[in-house]
């Protein structure tokens, strides 16, 4: 090797060396110095897909085992559903009922509570879709999922010529999005839903749209670039400020809305992680799916009740977190003054159906703990007043 190369080899382990120095000091910005990445089941094949329900714990596929298993506190790991078709990505419709990638039959299923299957998307334009692996589902009921060409099942051949970003109107209409990315895999939205969120692994970089009139996207724009030797992007979540958490290689990513990186959340064992899922009572237990494990740690989030060091410029109503939710969500709102505080619930009549703030505040950015457990399912609007100032934002309660 000449000199000039061996110096570039220098350089680049240097440069590898400052990358991982850097997220060893920011990482603490994001755990709690006494907090642990705990591993809670072991012996999975190829653990992916994570989701939490309230009242029934931690779904999460198993690809190459052909199951999906739930895991609870009290009981640990059981199987839920035998064989699952390949399933990868999965979430919970307004509804609750299951929707999930099924790779192994190349479509979006839905399971019902009978515990038959509907298929929601199996082919594009008379064509069958590739593999559908990650998804997500918006507030009003549309489903958005990522359709690769990696999982294509051994024996069967691409159909489409191009790896695409799908949405499933809530009245079952399949409309492509784009087919811009190589290799589209996770997905998330903004937590008000105007941002949409999907990394094109092979490349190693997250991509962000906005959404417009709830149905397309458009104005994409490059939010982060992984760096090479730390191996592509994989699932992604969002918390409610907007951070991105995205699986890479041995790490969780967090990058800003900005597209700053505030740190990494490193994983034991050099595992690689595939994805994310927010859980626990107050949601704000990050699960991971990663090697042949599922972990679980527990990051910084906003804190409940907490004003925010920073005075705000001018009032604001953020969208709640998580949406749809069940019982308990939060909501954030900023105040530049003190102010007359009023944050009211009504139903779909515009029938007032409680208020849970009602009170003078300082300057500031404060975030609360919404419980609706005596609420029924459905559509609700929460509107905040404060002085001369009023914003209504959409929730969904799921039971």
């Amino acid at each position: 090797m000449s000199n000039n190369g061996i110096l570039l080899r220098i350089l680049h382990i240097c440069s590898v060396l400052i990358i991982l120095i850097q997220s060893s000091v920011i990482s603490q910005v994001i755990l709690d110095p006494d907090a642990v990445v705990e591993e809670i089941v072991s012996g999975i094949q190829q653990p992916e897909g994570p989701v939490w329900r309230e009242g029934l714990g931690l779904l999460f596929s198993d690809i190459k085992g052909n199951k999906i298993y739930k895991w609870t506190s009290e009981k640990g790991k059981e199987v839920y559903l035998d064989p699952s078709y390949n399933t990868n990505g999965l979430a919970y419709d307004l509804e609750g009922r299951l929707v999930a990638g099924q790779m192994g039959l190349r479509r979006v299923v839905r399971f019902e509570k009978d515990g038959s299957q509907t298929s929601l998307a199996d082919s594009y334009d008379g064509k069958k879709l590739n593999s559908p692996n990650d998804l997500v589902i918006k507030s009003d009921g549309a489903i958005f999922f990522t359709d690769p060409d990696f999982n294509i099942p051994s024996g069967e051949s691409k159909e489409l010529n191009f790896n695409g970003i799908y949405r499933i109107s809530p009245s079952g209409v399949l409309q492509l999005l784009t087919s811009s990315l190589t290799l589209p895999n996770g997905i998330c939205f903004s937590p008000d839903e105007s941002k949409l969120y999907v990394n094109d692994s092979q490349v190693h970089k997250i991509y962000v749209w906005d959404v417009v009139d709830d149905s397309t996207i458009t104005n994409k724009k490059l939010l982060y670039t992984i760096p090479v030797p730390f191996g592509y992007a994989d699932g992604m979540k969002i918390d409610v400020d907007g951070n991105i958490y995205c699986t890479c290689s041995s790490y969780v990513w967090v990058i800003s809305p900005e597209g700053e990186l505030i740190g990494k959340i490193a994983l034991p064992s050099n595992v690689s992680a595939s994805n994310c899922a927010w859980g626990d009572d107050d949601n704000r237990t990050l699960f991971i799916t990663a090697g042949n494990s599922v972990y679980r740690v527990r990051p910084f989030v906003t804190s409940i009740n907490k004003e925010d060091s920073s005075l705000p410029k001018s009032f604001g109503l953020s969208q709640n977190y998580p949406n749809p939710f069940n019982p308990t969500t939060k909501i954030t709102y900023s105040i530049p003054v003190t102010s007359n505080v009023m944050i009211t619930v009504y139903d779909v009549s515009g029938k007032e159906v409680v208020t849970i703030e009602d009170c003078q505040k300082k300057a500031g950015t404060y975030t609360l703990l919404f419980n609706a457990e005596k609420l029924a399912s459905g559509v609700y609007y929460y509107n905040l007043t404060a002085n001369e100032f009023s914003s209504t934002k959409k929730f969904v309660i799921l039971k």
